[in-house]
């Protein structure tokens, strides 16, 4: 029987996992961060020079921000699969 977030959340025999509740949340909210961090480092860019700036917006930031992007894809896919064994396991 599945419980809700919070009955999963206080349940003391761990029968229940919230990471797969969770992740959707988690994920939306390392891509802001990522989108922070990018912004920052754009600006940061900007108040050294304008050559580094522009370098900073055009070329190393997406490049960063897409390396980032796909090693949280797949460190969050991977916790998934992991969850997703243990359930059909446990059928």
């Amino acid at each position: 029987m599945q419980k809700g977030f919070f009955g999963a959340l206080f349940d003391l025999s761990f029968s229940e996992f919230i990471t797969t509740k969770l992740i959707k949340v988690l994920y939306i909210l390392l891509l802001i961060l990522l989108a922070l961090g990018y912004l920052a480092a754009v600006i940061s860019g900007f108040s050294n020079n304008l050559g580094q700036g522009l370098l900073m917006m055009f070329i190393v930031g997406p490049l960063g921000v897409l390396l980032y992007l796909i090693l949280i894809r797949i460190s969050l896919e991977m916790m998934i699969v992991i969850f997703r064994i243990e359930e059909n396991t446990r059928k």
